[in-house]
């Protein structure tokens, strides 16, 4: 039986997308902020910046979970694989 590899993320790739992801909501919100355009321009881009981050986040939860759900449903399998081939084993049989 071979065991998967896990893939595993050291802190500094975790601090390193926080800050990119905080960095990058923060620049573009100044530059919203200041940006040459009447106030009701301005709000329609925010409202576009705000979608953009919130369906980036539900796509990575999707991909996320359909990811574990394939992980788990390959693990059940081999759990029915091996039970069968248990239930199947006979350490008393001689073959000859």
């Amino acid at each position: 039986m071979t065991k998967k590899i896990q893939p595993q993320q050291t802190a500094a790739f975790y601090a390193q997308a926080v800050a990119s992801f905080g960095i990058s909501i923060t620049a573009t919100s100044i530059a919203l902020v200041y940006l040459p355009a009447q106030p009701l321009v301005r709000a329609f881009l925010a409202l576009g910046l705000l979608y953009v981050v919130t369906s980036t986040v539900v796509l990575c939860k999707v991909v996320r979970d359909r990811q574990e759900i394939t992980d788990v449903t390959s693990r059940v399998d081999q759990a029915r694989l091996d039970k069968l081939l248990l239930t199947e084993h006979d350490p008393f049989r001689v073959d000859g």
